[in-house]
């Protein structure tokens, strides 16, 4: 294995936990902010506002469960 293809898989094994607290810190920095923010809380979509109140936006569909390193086919 090259030293770029080390590099290529140590980014794809660690992009998962860098985008989940990505995400984390842009959805604090956007409450800090005074912005609201829009998440899924089980099959709504909730807008949270800085004070801490949730407003209910619209129902979403469930989930569709993807195994682990798997593929869905979206065509």
């Amino acid at each position: 294995m090259t030293d770029n293809e080390a590099a290529i898989r140590y980014v794809e094994e660690h992009l998962p936990e860098a985008a989940a607290a990505a995400v984390t810190q842009a959805y604090w920095q956007a409450l800090a902010e005074g912005v609201p923010v829009a998440v899924r809380e089980g099959d709504n979509l909730v807008e949270v506002s800085p004070d801490g109140s949730r407003r209910v936006i619209k129902p979403l569909e469930p989930l569709t469960p993807v195994p682990r390193n798997g593929r869905v086919d979206l065509g």
